[in-house]
């Protein structure tokens, strides 16, 4: 759950009066505080309203109004996100919280809840707002930006091989008995490249699919494969590194950025594309992860 905790602004702070230093030291060590047990968001105080501005809409039309505003009493001076797990946490925190206006004299904060997507009724707009939220948080990882997209149906046809965790490390080896195949398979849809891990085991056994698209199974080179995908909700990620480094990126998004994005993994096959910007000579360009996300 997370809470607001506002400070007031008051004349001072709208006249631009810079906090004492005893002040400044109490706000910092309560925030260090906060932050040290993991429940600070974020926190700042804003500049006077003199150096705001309001946009106001009416009619079909926005107007910009310049600041400062007179209504000092419903302005914001400053703020604090904590995120915490009851209403009561937050309540105890906040009782503890400075005297925005320094002892001695008269100080108020207000806290109010945020609204969290668990709040509202699921739509397709929600997920969205869950997807920028997740995106946000891959970042926060050092991932780059994923972008969302509704996958197609896909046929991928070629070497299909069994792995476990140990000795999923052999991979690069199938690439290297598959690779002479590409553009010599009848039927193949020019441009990609796929590495599908599918048929999981509760994660300790999988298979491993290097292959290329094709419109039908078709005559297919003898031990080929060919696997169906179907229509599905991704999550892509961009790998911008050397391909050596893949694996570091893969279990970011799997050990980390799933069960800190607020998204689950669907129970379906998930792949690298390689497009034709990749450089097998450089292994760098075009390497993308599809992720496969599960509908709330």
């Amino acid at each position: 759950m997370r809470f607001m905790i506002i400070v007031r602004a008051n004349a001072d702070t709208e006249a631009g009066v810079m906090p004492g230093e005893k002040l400044l030291a109490d706000m910092g060590r309560f925030h260090a505080e906060l932050a040290k047990s993991g429940v600070l968001v974020d926190a700042s105080g804003l500049k006077p309203s003199a150096q705001g501005w309001r946009v106001k809409h009416a009619g079909g039309q926005a107007t910009l109004i310049d600041g400062p505003f007179a209504e000092t009493k419903e302005l914001i001076a400053g703020y604090t996100i904590i995120k915490v797990k009851s209403r009561e946490e937050a309540i105890e925190l906040s009782k503890r919280f400075p005297n925005p206006s320094g002892e001695g004299r008269n100080g108020e904060i207000e806290v109010r809840p945020f609204f969290e997507l668990e709040d509202f009724s699921e739509s397709p707009a929600i997920d969205r707002f869950r997807e920028l939220e997740a995106a946000q948080r891959a970042v926060a990882l050092g991932l780059h930006l994923p972008r969302f997209e509704d996958g197609r149906a896909l046929r991928i046809a070629g070497i299909n091989e069994a792995y476990t965790m140990t000795s999923r490390t052999q991979i690069p080896l199938q690439w290297l008995r598959f690779v002479p195949h590409i553009g010599k398979i009848a039927g193949q849809v020019q441009g990609y490249a796929y590495g599908v891990c599918w048929n999981d085991k509760l994660g300790f056994n999988f298979d491993y699919l290097t292959g290329v698209e094709v419109p039908d199974a078709g005559v297919m080179p003898e031990g080929f494969t060919a696997l169906e995908l179907k229509p599905q909700r991704y999550a892509v990620f961009e790998h911008r590194g050397h391909i050596s480094n893949l694996a570091n990126t893969i279990e970011t998004i799997w050990m980390k950025w799933l069960s800190e994005s607020g998204l689950k993994a669907a129970r379906a096959p998930c792949f690298e594309r390689y497009t034709p910007e990749f450089d097998p000579q450089k292994g760098i360009g075009g390497i993308e992860l599809w992720i496969p996300i599960a509908m709330q």
